[in-house]
């Protein structure tokens, strides 16, 4: 019963680029809360790129996509709810 009342964190993807410093804010910020995230590189996934739009609209990262359940996805942009993560 001990690990049964534990809530799994929902999974956090962030979108990034080598330059940008924001994304290196955002991982900053996630790390130093303890929330496990899965870094994608949009300079280096052009079909990452393209979802990214196609979801947002948004052709800047950072963008954190995290899955509130399996068939739902939020996105978000800066400033994000950093609670939604745990």
């Amino acid at each position: 019963m001990h690990g049964k009342n534990k809530r799994k964190q929902p999974r956090v993807i962030v979108f990034t680029a080598p330059t940008c410093g924001f994304c290196r804010t955002v991982k900053r910020y996630l790390r130093q809360r303890s929330i496990r995230f899965k870094e994608v590189d949009v300079s280096r996934d052009a079909a990452a790129a393209r979802d990214i739009v196609r979801r947002t609209g948004q052709q800047e990262v950072p963008v954190i996509y995290i899955e509130t359940s399996p068939n739902s996805i939020e996105a978000f942009r800066l400033p994000f709810e950093a609670e939604k993560c745990k």
